[in-house]
């Protein structure tokens, strides 16, 4: 057979392949998503987004996979969010404070002693407030897809136990950026330093700060016991935590798919929850056996009196009582 035989014979084959290609359903081409976040690969957070990977690669019978990086891979707290806007990473969980600079009325999730319980703060973010929240974030180039959760904050620090609100007074805090959690240590006379999660290790090793707050299971999970002797259990404020998509990605997938990542991150966001409870008493008999002095019952109530009336009052000015309302009738309800 002469060269431009085969030649020809090529061209069909491939012209052939080219047609058969075109007609293939879009359902097998593959998407691969990159989802980060900032929490040690232990803490729940991580297993809940290993979960939330399974899901959706199973219920899009593989058309879509999700590529885990967690422990800041790809930069601290506010690199990922803003990542997330840009497109540089798809999709993006971490604490609704790193939000609250995008949309104001998020605040209201971290306002101190705003929720009774995690019962009560599960039923607002799983209702009307929750996904009215969710959506603002949408003008600024967010899909939110769910709340997953932090948890309560608890008070660790290196100096002292913390049994009263005047216990915290003088100590050097990290916090997070959210101006309700910076106002209220202000109040109570402490010194808050705001920082990424990714550098507070190295500060409470080194003494940049005393302490910090957050709930047990990630004061396990980060090593938090190895610099820090003392644990108070304040339960001073809630943190949830919103897993959000780049919208343009979002909105460039089908809807099957669309419903596809919104009912897996809420399956995801009830593993998670579900696992911190289950984590919790083992979390802090762990933090005993490490030598952390626990206080188990501080004078909350002195706390409280401090900082919830200043600092709802601060956020009625701004946004009203509309979000505030809505918030306390479901507590309401719950009881």
């Amino acid at each position: 057979m002469n060269m431009f035989v085969v030649t020809r014979r090529l061209l069909k084959v491939s012209a052939l392949g080219m047609v058969f290609g075109a007609c293939l359903p879009s359902a097998y081409a593959e998407t691969t998503l990159t989802f980060a976040h900032t929490h040690p690969v232990e803490d729940a957070q991580h297993i809940a987004a290993e979960r939330f990977a399974e899901i959706v690669n199973e219920n899009s019978d593989g058309e879509i996979s999700v590529r885990l990086f967690p422990s800041g891979q790809l930069g601290s707290d506010s690199a990922i969010v803003t990542g997330a806007r840009s497109g540089t990473v798809d999709i993006a969980l971490t604490g609704n404070p790193y939000f609250t600079g995008l949309v104001g009325e998020l605040n209201v999730l971290d306002l101190p002693f705003l929720f009774e319980d995690y019962e009560h703060a599960h039923a607002v973010l799983d209702g009307e407030v929750g996904r009215s929240l969710l959506d603002l974030l949408g003008d600024h180039d967010l899909k939110g897809l769910a709340f997953w959760e932090i948890g309560f904050r608890n008070l660790t620090n290196s100096r002292r136990p913390i049994e009263t609100a005047d216990d915290i007074e003088g100590l050097k805090l990290r916090t997070t950026p959210n101006p309700a959690h910076i106002q209220a240590f202000e109040l109570l006379g402490a010194n808050p330093t705001p920082m990424p999660f990714t550098e507070l290790f190295t500060s409470l090793e080194t003494g940049t700060v005393d302490g910090q707050e957050n709930p047990v299971s990630l004061i396990r999970a980060a090593n938090f016991y190895e610099v820090q002797d003392h644990l108070s259990l304040t339960a001073h404020a809630y943190t949830a935590a919103p897993l959000v998509m780049n919208k343009n990605k979002f909105d460039a997938l089908n809807a099957e798919q669309q419903e596809l990542l919104v009912n897996a991150a809420v399956e995801a966001a009830r593993y998670e929850r579900e696992l911190l409870a289950e984590r919790v008493d083992d979390g802090l008999e762990f933090l005993r056996e490490q030598g952390m002095q626990i206080v188990e019952s501080p004078d909350r109530e002195s706390m409280r009196e401090v900082v919830a009336g200043p600092i709802r009052e601060n956020f009625v000015e701004e946004y009203g009582t509309e979000m505030i309302d809505a918030i306390d009738a479901e507590k309401a309800v719950k009881e």
